[in-house]
């Protein structure tokens, strides 16, 4: 009786070993193409959406197991850095630069209407983010240092401006600052009116309830900066990025933060493994994120990272509402984590 007790709490102890330090592999379900995506979204753990230069979208309905290739007409030449799905049939995919574009489909794709579009001079869309099905926000650029700032209150169908008036001038930039369209990730809509946001450059600052912090990131060159940020439930936030002309560089790559009240910043003890260009929330303290010279996981917060693979990823995302997570990067490549 007493060995039968010591080996039930041995296989306890070993199951609670297994469950922290479970291995994960990334299992690749296409490949090939010649396509660069950098725009995904996963509505569920069975509807998955990419978007990427040459006017090409991915719809899957089944998982990955087939995907849809879909080359949207009149845009064959467009690069759409970033998509919003709803569910197998309803979308929005982002031209970035001018005219800058917005466009919506309800068929699954078959068809596409133009929602937003934008011909300033100096116009780049960056990326989009929805906090439910209908409030969403969308920013640019700077245009003479005033950062672009769109926001639809009815799941893309309109877009209105947001203008300087309440925020006391504070969305300028400074000189050679800027947004990096690597992932679609560098915006986050919090309930129905706030946002944050991160930028890089010659600077890099988190932008949050109407006022710029500086960013413990790598700064300085045009290929330096913030490019993701995440948010979870309880307002503690990732912030990733580094030198995507270096992007083994594993210093000044993350920041943790925490934006219940004032803005604290706190370093991970052991960095991503690179330049990353997404990083998302798998749950309260489960993180993933990606870039060209590999994939990271975190158990703890962001405050330890382990590299899974030496894979390039643009963009890594979790189902909506599900488990799935799924990355999309050059080439074609869509892939499933495998826990």
């Amino acid at each position: 009786m007493r060995l039968l007790k010591i080996f039930s709490v041995l296989l306890v102890l070993m199951f609670a070993v297994n469950s922290k330090s479970q291995i994960a592999k990334i299992q690749i379900l296409q490949s090939g193409n010649g396509i660069s995506l950098r725009g995904l979204s996963v509505v569920n753990d069975q509807i998955i959406w990419a978007s990427g230069n040459n006017g090409m979208i991915a719809r899957s309905t089944n998982g990955g197991k087939e995907f849809e290739w879909i080359k949207v007409a009149g845009y064959e030449k467009r690069d759409f850095r970033d998509i919003e799905a709803f569910d197998a049939n309803t979308a929005l995919i982002m031209a970035v630069d001018v005219p800058a574009i917005i466009l919506k489909t309800i068929d699954g794709g078959k068809s596409w209407k133009k929602v937003l579009e934008d011909s300033t001079k100096g116009m780049f869309l960056d990326a989009m983010d929805f906090s439910n099905s209908q409030n969403g926000i969308v920013i640019g650029d700077p245009i003479n240092q005033n950062v672009y700032l769109s926001y639809t209150t009815d799941q893309g169908n309109t877009w209105k401006r947001i203008s300087f008036k309440g925020y006391i001038n504070n969305l300028v930039t400074v000189p050679g600052e800027a947004f990096f369209a690597s992932s679609g990730t560098n915006i986050k809509l919090i309930g129905n009116h706030h946002f944050a946001f991160v930028s890089g450059g010659l600077n890099a600052r988190i932008y949050f309830q109407n006022r710029w912090e500086d960013l413990p990131i790598l700064k300085g060159r045009e290929s330096t900066g913030a490019n993701s940020i995440a948010i979870n439930n309880k307002m503690s936030a990732i912030i990733v990025g580094g030198d995507f002309t270096n992007d083994t560089i594993s210093k000044s790559n993350c920041v943790l933060l925490n934006l219940e009240k004032k803005i604290t910043f706190t370093l991970p003890e052991t960095a991503p493994h690179g330049y990353r260009s997404c990083v998302s929330y798998l749950s309260e303290n489960g993180l993933i994120t990606c870039g060209t010279s590999g994939v990271d996981i975190s158990n703890d917060g962001g405050k330890n990272w382990t590299l899974i693979s030496k894979e390039s990823f643009h963009v890594v995302q979790k189902s909506k509402n599900g488990a799935a997570v799924y990355l999309a990067g050059s080439n074609g490549k869509i892939a499933k984590i495998i826990f």
